[in-house]
């Protein structure tokens, strides 16, 4: 497993969605991405979150737009009239995320768009997992592109980090917020898509994933944790919660059979 480098070469706009005010550009490679900053929101934790979320989705194949990191110096978007944004790129210079932007995709609809059984199932296990608590009706961080169920945004993932409480503890949390996950009424094949998650990742991946980490994203001046306290509390906690993967997916079937009405 492999991350690109590129450097952030021409600003085009920024994408104003919710309060990460995220930046669509172009890069070294020529390519379009979708640049989670770390000046903006919850900063450098939000691009942690979608860093590990997307690996891990990715590990577990399914489809999710290319992770590139992304360096900003200080002439970027120097241009941008906006000085709401021109703050935001100042404070945003270094090593930044970036997602493939997916050209013509359209949103997916639960009214529209059918989703397989096992499928859903394996989406909310991913988000019970990874404890996502943004893929609901209102934003379901979903896209159809080629005909193809692509996820985007894992920046709402791994919230014990946060408040940084115990990593190991955070493992165990059943994570009732599931109940609000838009494919859950689609998700009728949970135990089997427990078995078959469990089966596709190990804790070596999972560790691998956490080692990629750039360092400068894990420091926090004025707290009592290194870099490498904070990395092997990823480590902890992704490890563990695979471990005992059957408090959150039961608590999933639970959400699950509480609905009026589901698809099998």
């Amino acid at each position: 497993m492999e991350i690109r480098e590129e450097i952030l070469t021409r600003y085009i706009m920024p994408m104003r969605e919710g309060g990460s005010l995220p930046a669509l550009a172009e890069a070294s490679d020529g390519f379009r991405y979708v640049v989670k900053l770390r000046g903006a929101g919850h900063g450098r934790k939000a691009l942690i979150s979608e860093f590990i979320g997307g690996l891990v989705a990715k590990a577990f194949k399914f489809k999710t737009p290319e992770l590139v990191l992304l360096y900003l110096d200080s002439l970027f978007g120097i241009t941008e009239p906006d000085e709401e944004v021109q703050e935001l790129l100042r404070k945003s210079e270094g090593w930044n995320l970036g997602m493939h932007f997916l050209d013509g995709a359209a949103t997916f609809d639960p009214s529209v768009n059918s989703v397989d059984p096992l499928l859903a199932s394996k989406i909310v296990w991913l988000d019970a997992f990874l404890t996502n608590v943004d893929r609901t009706r209102l934003n379901p961080n979903m896209m159809i592109w080629h005909k193809e169920l692509w996820l985007i945004d894992h920046g709402a993932s791994l919230y014990f980090h946060h408040s940084w409480r115990d990593p190991a503890e955070a493992a165990r949390d059943p994570f009732p917020f599931i109940e609000r996950h838009v494919l859950l009424p689609y998700a009728s094949r949970l135990e089997e898509a427990d078995k078959l998650m469990r089966q596709a990742i190990t804790p070596r991946t999972l560790n691998k994933i956490v080692d990629m980490i750039p360092a400068e994203w894990l420091e926090e001046e004025g707290s009592d944790l290194t870099a490498e306290d904070r990395r092997e509390g990823y480590r902890t906690f992704l490890t563990r919660r695979l471990a005992d993967s059957n408090i959150f997916t039961q608590e999933a079937i639970k959400q699950h059979k509480k609905l009026p009405s589901y698809h099998d």
